[in-house]
């Protein structure tokens, strides 16, 4: 995999929320999806380049469900934080406007789950133009099947999929 450009490329988080990190998993459980995901925004931050975490919020509600927030320890300051209310990441959050922003124009997806809100927020990424990369090892599904089926059938079509330890900026990892 080449080397990112870290002033044209994001790394876009998917619902990385403890009560969803705390589910039953798989082919991976949610801490070692969070422990490769801090390690890849470690690198981002490192060389410059936007972290971005989206979580979702249950509409119509009042009072969000225990452990709907971020984990903790994966937001830094600098991080931008944007919220859903759907399964994508781009509907009505300003996901969109937040990366134009940034200048990015790669995209570096993780999280939980993904066949649905990464691979949602990816498929609108794709129709948006945005270039690509899926860190294989920074997402896991509800099952190994749902994860399998997005990695080797529509992931492929829609970019790169590599282990997060082959993405990065060229001596910045």
């Amino acid at each position: 995999m080449p080397a990112l450009d870290p002033g044209r490329t994001a790394l876009v988080l998917v619902d990385l929320m403890e009560r969803i990190v705390a589910l039953p998993l798989a082919p991976r459980p949610g801490t070692d999806v969070l422990a490769t995901a801090g390690r890849l925004a470690a690198a981002f931050r490192t060389a410059g380049a936007p972290v971005v975490h989206i979580r979702v919020e249950r509409p119509g509600i009042d009072t969000q469900p225990p452990g709907s927030d971020l984990v903790p320890e994966l937001v830094h300051d600098g991080d931008a934080v944007v919220v859903k209310r759907t399964v994508g990441g781009f509907h009505d959050t300003g996901l969109h406007e937040v990366l134009q922003k940034s200048g990015a124009t790669t995209l570096v997806f993780g999280g939980i789950a993904t066949n649905l809100g990464v691979e949602s927020t990816a498929r609108a990424a794709a129709d948006l133009g945005y270039d690509l990369v899926f860190a294989e090892d920074a997402m896991t599904a509800l099952t190994a099947d749902e994860h399998r089926a997005s990695v080797q059938l529509d992931f492929p079509r829609l970019g790169t999929v590599a282990p997060a330890a082959a993405i990065g900026f060229g001596g910045t990892e």
